[in-house]
C-alpha cells in the first residue's frame, strides 16, 4: 500500500498510551436507574468531575475518540451492548486536578481524555488505531462569510442537557439546534449522517447559538431492533442548504484521519 495511506499501523491505545492532564480519584459505574431517553445526560463540571446518567458506552467512545455514534468506517468491532446498555457514572476529580474553564484552549482535549480514562479504567477499552488517507468533507466558511450568532452562555464546560453546551437538541431530521457549540462540535455532529467523515476547517473560534430545520441525511444508520426504518426525510432540505444559511459549506478533499478497531472492551465489574 502507498506510504501516504497508512502512517501508523496497529498501535494499541490503552490507558498507559497517553498522559492524563486531568485524573480521577474515583470512578463509579453502575447500571442506570432509568433507561428512558430523556434521562440521558453527561456533564463535566468546572472542578473536573464527570457525571453521567443513563449513558450508553457508544456515547463515551463518541466523545472520547471524536468518532460518530452511528456506525461508520472509522470505528469497528463493537459489541452490541455498547449501544443498548446504559450506565450511571460518577467520576470524581483528584485533589490535584485543575479547575476547568470553557475559555481554556485545551478544554476539548482535556474532556476527551476524561472520557478515555473512564473507558480504559472501568470498561478496560483497548483500541487498535491506524492513520489513513481518505476523502472527507471539510467544513468551511462560505464565500460571503459566516452568518452565526455568538452564544451568551458562559462557564459551561460540557453538558448534554437541552440548555447545556457542546451538544445538540434532538429533533426530526437532526436539526442544528444548540445553545452553545463550536465548529468542532458541528462537524462532529453532522458526521453521523454524512457519507464521508467531516472535519472542521473553518478557523472560527468561540461558541455559537444555532437553530435550523431538519435536513435530509446522506446516509442512515441501521434502525434499532423493532424500530421503524421507513421514516420519510425526502421533504427536508439537504445539508448544503442548511449550512449555507449559516454561511458555511462542505468541500470534498483528502485528509489523514485515525481509524479505530476495538481490541478489547468489557462490562464493568465491581465499583470504585
Amino acid at each position: 500500500m502507498p506510504l501516504i495511506e497508512r502512517f501508523a499501523v496497529c498501535l494499541l491505545v490503552t490507558a498507559s498510551a497517553f498522559t492524563q492532564a486531568q485524573s480521577f480519584a474515583t470512578i463509579d459505574v453502575k447500571p442506570a436507574l432509568s433507561v428512558e431517553p430523556q434521562s440521558m445526560r453527561v456533564r463535566v463540571l468546572p472542578n473536573g468531575d464527570l457525571i453521567g446518567t443513563s449513558v450508553n458506552v457508544i456515547t463515551l467512545i463518541n466523545e472520547g475518540y471524536d468518532v460518530p455514534s452511528n456506525p461508520s468506517e472509522r470505528l469497528s468491532n463493537l459489541p452490541s451492548w455498547v449501544y443498548s446498555e446504559k450506565y450511571d457514572i460518577v467520576a470524581k476529580a483528584s485533589s490535584g486536578a485543575k479547575q476547568l474553564s470553557s475559555s481554556n484552549p485545551n478544554a476539548t482535549k482535556l474532556i476527551r481524555d476524561m472520557f478515555r480514562q473512564v473507558l480504559t479504567d472501568r470498561f478496560h477499552l483497548a483500541m487498535q488505531v491506524e492513520d489513513k488517507s481518505m476523502p472527507v468533507y471539510a467544513l468551511v466558511v462560505a464565500g460571503n462569510g459566516p452568518k452565526l450568532k455568538r452564544s451568551t452562555l458562559a462557564d459551561c464546560i460540557f453538558d448534554t442537557a437541552p440548555d447545556g453546551c457542546h451538544s445538540f437538541v434532538i429533533g426530526f431530521g437532526h436539526p442544528l439546534n444548540a445553545r452553545a457549540i463550536d465548529m468542532d462540535d458541528l462537524a462532529h455532529y453532522i458526521e453521523n449522517w454524512t457519507d464521508l467523515p467531516v472535519v472542521n476547517r473553518t478557523a472560527l473560534t468561540g461558541l455559537y447559538t444555532v437553530s435550523t430545520e431538519g435536513w435530509r441525511p446522506m446516509r442512515l444508520p441501521p434502525p434499532p431492533p423493532n424500530g421503524a426504518g421507513d421514516v420519510d426525510f425526502t421533504q427536508l432540505p439537504n445539508i448544503d442548504t442548511i449550512l449555507g444559511r449559516l454561511g458555511l459549506g462542505l468541500r470534498k478533499q483528502e485528509e489523514v484521519l485515525p481509524i479505530y478497531k476495538v481490541e478489547h472492551i468489557e462490562r464493568p465489574s465491581g465499583h470504585r
